[in-house]
């Protein structure tokens, strides 16, 4: 998507037997690279959910899912199928957890 000069990329799920310019199989959100800020936008339960269906993510993907994860507050890694342990609990949580 996008013109010469102004790219715009979705990010979509994508079946690897079609081009990577061709059919999808879902929209999961979206990419503007010359936009300033917040320049992407991701439904996390929908790239959960192709995660845990088999899909691979590409680099560019993978980026953007830890940066949305980071931005959420949800444990690095969360979202590629790991579970979230203890030690991904921020300190001050953890201190807050025995103090009660």
């Amino acid at each position: 998507m996008g013109t010469i000069g102004k790219p715009f990329y979705r990010v979509v799920a994508a079946d690897s037997r079609f081009a990577t310019t061709g059919r999808f199989l879902e929209i999961l959100g979206w990419y503007d690279p010359k936009q300033k800020g917040d320049n992407f936008s991701l439904n996390l339960e929908r790239v959960n959910y192709w995660i845990g269906t088999g899909a691979q993510l590409s680099g560019t993907a993978a980026s953007l899912i830890k940066k949305a994860e980071a931005g959420q507050g949800v444990p690095v890694g969360a979202a590629l199928g790991e579970k979230a342990s203890a030690e991904a609990v921020p300190a001050a949580e953890a201190s807050e957890l025995q103090e009660a």
